[in-house]
């Protein structure tokens, strides 16, 4: 069904699409620029009712910070912006109207708008390898942490009691595919999670551990250059972990994992860091586009569509720097996005010329576990427990809300003092292995 709209013609409405690191600070400048504005509203459009700071994602899976302490509800960060939680189902750019789903019951709603902001992001990119949209745990969401730590004690509290040596190697077996930041923070996260929750499992022994992470470069973390790429290998290699460098996954099954050039490894947890692709709505759009992200200009603006943006992941920014390169889909590229589309919608709407985007990156930073970091700030390469403390100081004052920012530190801080938390909340992993743990059953009491 679809529901008419009822708002005031006269008003000039700015929908944003997507609840990201784009489209949250296109909000929250919007917010700022145009709250005296009353012939102005603007609506932002989200899949979720909260913001997830996605950069401190790898420490709810390995059980450092509390779920609700990396997100922010969207109603509390934008006081004066219409927060909607759906789906976005159609954008119609000849008609200026976007079609989206909401509610349990997923009711229709068609809003038109006169300017649109598209941050609508990524989603995990399985390049259809067998077995892995089933199989994999990705690392984009709130739900994908807290599926992956507990799968990880699930598969603790089974090999605790398992008798046949083979299928304990499996369970025991956690494989990371995706040599990047994502990658190397989760395998270290991960790795520290498993070995610090052993003491709790009597029947276990490290000897019993294998974490590996697949990486189909020569060296990890390639933003960050050889040096520091190859120290980190060498940091991780001495904590247990195993690093498979040229190679890459080539498909999984429930107990195994097979690689490209090299034998399979017993595995019943694969997480998969290795690729992300826009948002599928893009490409139905009737807009230029370049690597599947829409292509905007200098002003992020669609070209052919002056009353069209776009921001973050799903947008090509061109770096007006460098000709013929685009500025990388990180979140601190995403948070600058959003200010500048922001002013520049302000200004369009006050007939007011535009702000070209253009920044550069100011430094890479990764955690790597045990009060580690490794960093490239500035041109500068830094490591060990200064580069940590700069990624922890950094991405504290970037999250938003003075609350969130106490809990995170006072989470820390407790994390110094006591043992990991070792409770494994139900999810769709406990489900997925609920039959192979009755058969394991039934083969030990034969």
């Amino acid at each position: 069904m679809i529901y008419p709209v009822t708002d005031k013609p006269h008003k000039k409405r700015i929908i944003i699409l997507g609840g990201g690191f784009g489209g949250v600070y296109a909000a929250i400048h919007l917010e700022k620029l145009l709250a005296r504005v009353d012939a102005v509203e603007i609506c932002l459009i989200s899949h979720d009712n909260f913001f997830l700071f996605t950069p401190m994602l790898h420490e709810i899976a390995a059980s450092d910070l509390e779920i609700t302490n990396i997100v922010n509800p969207l109603r509390k960060l934008l006081r004066k912006v219409e927060v909607l939680v759906g789906d976005v189902n159609e954008i119609d750019l000849p008609n200026k109207r976007v079609l989206i789903s909401h509610g349990y019951r997923k009711h229709s709603l068609q809003i038109d708008y006169d300017h649109l902001v598209i941050a609508l992001g990524s989603i995990t990119n399985f390049y259809d390898i067998p077995g892995l949209a089933d199989l994999a745990v990705p690392m984009k969401s709130l739900r994908d942490a807290i599926q992956l730590r507990a799968q990880i004690l699930r598969h603790l509290e089974e090999a605790n009691f398992e008798c046949n040596p083979a299928e304990r190697q499996s369970l025991l077996t956690f494989v990371v595919a995706g040599g990047g930041f994502a990658g190397v923070e989760t395998v270290a996260a991960l790795n520290d999670f498993v070995r610090d929750a052993l003491p709790f499992y009597p029947n276990l022994s490290e000897g019993m551990l294998r974490v590996v992470l697949v990486h189909s470069g020569p060296v990890i973390l390639p933003e960050l250059g050889e040096s520091l790429g190859r120290h980190t290998q060498k940091v991780l290699e001495g904590r247990g972990v195993e690093i498979q460098l040229n190679t890459r996954v080539k498909s999984m099954t429930e107990n195994k994992v097979f690689l490209a050039y090299t034998a399979p490894i017993p595995c019943g947890t694969l997480v998969w860091t290795a690729g992300t692709v826009p948002s599928p709505l893009i490409s139905t759009l009737l807009c230029a586009k370049e690597r599947g992200r829409i292509v905007v200009n200098q002003f992020l603006q669609v070209p052919d569509w002056p009353d069209v943006w776009a921001v973050g992941d799903c947008a090509f920014v061109p770096d007006i720097k460098n000709p013929g390169k685009s500025h990388p889909p990180t979140a601190q590229h995403a948070i600058r996005e959003g200010k500048v589309v922001a002013q520049n919608i302000a200004a369009a709407l006050l007939g007011r010329p535009g702000k070209p985007f253009s920044f550069k990156t100011i430094g890479l930073l990764a955690s790597i576990g045990r009060r580690t970091g490794v960093a490239r700030i500035f041109g500068y390469n830094f490591s060990g427990f200064f580069a940590w403390w700069i990624w922890r100081t950094i991405y504290l004052s970037k999250l938003p809300g003075l609350d969130k920012k106490v809990r995170v530190a006072f989470d820390w801080t407790l994390d110094l003092i006591f043992p990991k938390d070792v409770c494994a909340v139900h999810d769709l992993s406990y489900r997925r292995n609920f039959h192979r743990l009755e058969s394991v059953k039934e083969g030990c009491r034969e």
